[in-house]
């Protein structure tokens, strides 16, 4: 399964990643400082929501294209039961 992300999601899932990226920057230099612990995991959390939040963007428009295809191109119950099932693993791997 092909994933074809428009300009605004491309945009938006690349905003999220560059947002990722800096933050983990951001948690190497606090570690490399001797920064507090708290304020380490909460920069931490962070970062991981905006990973999750891109995953689930990517996961979201795959699942808008595999139904318009499936709905556009009347595939058989066994593509739509495989294509749902690659789905579920990947959704099921960012929770």
């Amino acid at each position: 399964m092909e994933l074809e992300l428009q300009d605004a999601d491309l945009k938006s899932v690349l905003n999220r990643l560059r947002r990722a990226q800096g933050q983990i920057a951001g948690v190497i230099r606090m570690i490399e400082e001797g920064r507090d612990c708290e304020d380490v995991i909460t920069q931490l959390a962070a970062a991981s929501r905006a990973l999750d939040r891109a995953g689930f963007a990517i996961i979201a428009t795959g699942l808008q294209q595999c139904v318009t295809g499936v709905e556009a191109g009347r595939k058989n119950d066994e593509d739509v039961e495989q294509i749902r099932a690659r789905l579920e693993r990947l959704f099921l791997s960012l929770a």
